[in-house]
């Protein structure tokens, strides 16, 4: 009673409830061979040499292969053998020919077969058919033949077995999860019509029957039936051991019918070219139906063909415009890269033609008025669409453009290489003249040889800057030289730039650590009984500084802050500083009794 209750409450569950429940262990499924690869060996073993002259006789073979042993009453109904010929227990093997061969199979085909076949010795049946008779078995409701044949045995195969065989267990473990609700399970594309290759895609439909459906979203349904189906795809890929990629299209009943009422394009072809590997009524009768032309278009499916004429001339016009304004940013993107490699930011486009005139035609002298005409001519028509005058473009003006465009960004690269090459010489002109300059002010007005020299002298032997630097300074001498000569890369003189700052900072680090030691040489502390002070004594006077900045002179006079800096930065480094007796005189009379401190 408990099993009967099982498979009653099984048999009403619904299509939502097939979709979250996951399969159920069948005990009476049948159980395979115990060892299939040993008893596939043996078999293949037998037939070697027969499938070789086969081939070799009848090289135009789409397949060879031997039929499931569960599958011979079928085929010996088929065929029409007599008893005595059943009961010598024939191994049934399908022999697949082209379509174009069939007129030859009685007389030429079939007799040199039947010759090959008593030259074996052994019991065989061979099925002679063509791909046109595999799929009439399904046009004829038969579809256990084509599952048969899938599951043939191949012993030669050009990939028709191979993808018949995907096809068919895709089909079966869709059916497995889905037989109650599956309407159609059919194929169709390039394999049925004959003109599929090796390679080829397998493209089957399923169509699901969702007139029960009432608790679960049409949309929401139709994506996890997608997701389940297309789960199964990689499973039969593995399976079928074939490389063929297997293209699944999932339909609602309600969905399709509605479609190919609409004429739609996809369907219609499906219908007339399709052959079901399983159907519930509902392929065949469509079939027929469109053969009696009883399957029309509707008005509301006409008038929506015909305005896709127009939908698509719109289109077209706007894929024209896109492709311009698509030349548009490819002109402007690397003309502003130029104008920032000379040190600019980059412009609007409203002012690009004019910055480009000004630096690269007239500054630099790098563009040509051909470009930069282009150029021109490109930021107006940008102008005219911007401002809606020019609302459409010919496919005769965007190849005129595109030409062009190929030309100018040609020139930009070359422009490019002209650019780098004055930049070059220009940044080592600045880094020649800034390190030698600065040389200059720390050693004197000496020649470039002398500079260096008492570079190395008084810094490098010194300790007082990095050993590395005398080579940065070497190479800085010589990269006026080297520029000139086109001895030298942007990338070598950008390089250049970097250890030169280096070296430019260690020297005015030097040069500050040396003014800063002279200065606190120049200063003296004075204690008095009147008050406290600094002495700052320079070469061009000795100045008092408290409160405010005094001058000795006669006296003490007013100075300024300006004078005392001039004084300190030109007053040279010493060892000893001399004071006399009117400077002591003076500060006595400031201060009264004081005393120096250094």
């Amino acid at each position: 009673m408990s099993k009967i209750n099982m498979e009653d409450k099984k048999d009403s569950r619904s299509l939502a409830g097939h979709i979250s429940n996951p399969l159920e262990y069948d005990p009476n499924m049948k159980k395979g061979i115990e060892n299939p690869e040993k008893e596939i060996g043996k078999i293949k073993g037998k037939l070697e040499d027969f499938k070789k002259k086969v081939v070799k006789k009848f090289p135009f073979t789409i397949a060879l292969g031997v039929l499931p042993e569960d599958s011979y009453k079928l085929f010996e109904e088929d065929g029409g053998l007599l008893p005595e010929e059943v009961n010598r227990k024939p191994l049934h093997l399908m022999f697949l020919v082209p379509e174009e061969k069939f007129k030859d199979i009685p007389k030429k085909i079939k007799p040199e077969i039947l010759k090959l076949v008593k030259e074996s010795k052994q019991e065989l049946w061979i099925h002679i058919k063509t791909p046109v008779d595999v799929w009439n078995y399904g046009l004829d409701s038969k579809p256990e033949f084509i599952d048969a044949i899938g599951r043939s045995m191949p012993l030669h195969d050009t990939g028709f077995l191979g993808m018949v065989r995907l096809a068919t267990i895709h089909k079966a473990l869709v059916l497995r999860k889905f037989e109650k609700y599956v309407a159609t399970y059919g194929i169709f594309g390039s394999l049925v019509t004959g003109n599929a290759g090796k390679d080829s895609d397998v493209d089957t439909v399923v169509i699901i029957d969702d007139t029960d459906v009432k608790r679960m979203p049409r949309l929401q349904l139709l994506e996890k039936l997608r997701g389940i189906v297309y789960d199964y795809i990689r499973e039969a890929t593995a399976l079928a051991g074939v490389k063929n990629v297997l293209n699944v299209q999932v339909y609602l009943l309600t969905d399709f019918w509605n479609n190919v009422k609409d004429a739609n394009p996809v369907m219609f072809t499906f219908i007339r070219d399709g052959v079901p590997l399983y159907d519930r009524g509902t392929f065949l009768p469509w079939k027929l139906l469109l053969k009696m032309g009883k399957i029309k278009p509707s008005p509301e499916a006409v008038d929506m063909f015909m305005k896709e004429g127009d939908r698509t001339e719109t289109l077209f016009k706007r894929r024209l415009m896109d492709s311009f304004v698509d030349i548009f940013w490819g002109v402007v993107t690397p003309t502003q890269a130029l104008l920032m490699l000379t040190g600019r930011a980059p412009p609007v486009p409203k002012v690009l033609a004019a910055e480009v005139k000004e630096v690269l035609v007239n500054k630099e002298k790098v563009m040509s008025l051909k470009d930069w005409n282009f150029l021109d001519k490109t930021m107006k028509m940008w102008k005219d669409y911007e401002h809606g005058k020019m609302k459409e473009i010919s496919g005769k003006e965007v190849d005129n453009v595109y030409k062009n465009f190929e030309n100018y960004i040609k020139g930009l690269k070359t422009i490019r290489e002209k650019l780098e090459l004055n930049l070059r010489d220009q940044e080592a002109e600045r880094i020649h003249t800034e390190v030698f300059k600065l040389l200059k002010n720390t050693f004197g007005n000496k020649s470039q040889e002398m500079l260096i020299k008492d570079f190395e002298k008084e810094l490098v032997k010194k300790g007082r800057v990095e050993n590395r630097f005398l080579d940065v300074l070497k190479r800085v001498a010589e990269v006026k030289k080297k520029a000139k000569g086109k001895k030298v890369t942007p990338s070598d003189v950008h390089r250049l730039s970097r250890d030169a700052s280096e070296l430019i900072n260690g020297v005015v680090e030097y040069n500050q650590r040396k003014e800063l030691v002279a200065i606190e040489k120049s200063v003296i502390q004075i204690n008095g009984k009147k008050g406290k002070a600094e002495l700052v004594v320079t070469d061009s006077g000795i100045f008092v500084v408290d409160k405010e900045i005094r001058k000795i002179s006669n006296g003490l006079v007013k100075g300024d802050k300006k004078a005392l800096e001039k004084a300190i930065s030109e007053t040279k480094d010493r060892l000893r500083i001399n004071l006399d007796s009117k400077v002591f005189e003076i500060l006595k009379k400031e201060f009264g009794q004081f005393e120096l401190m250094m």
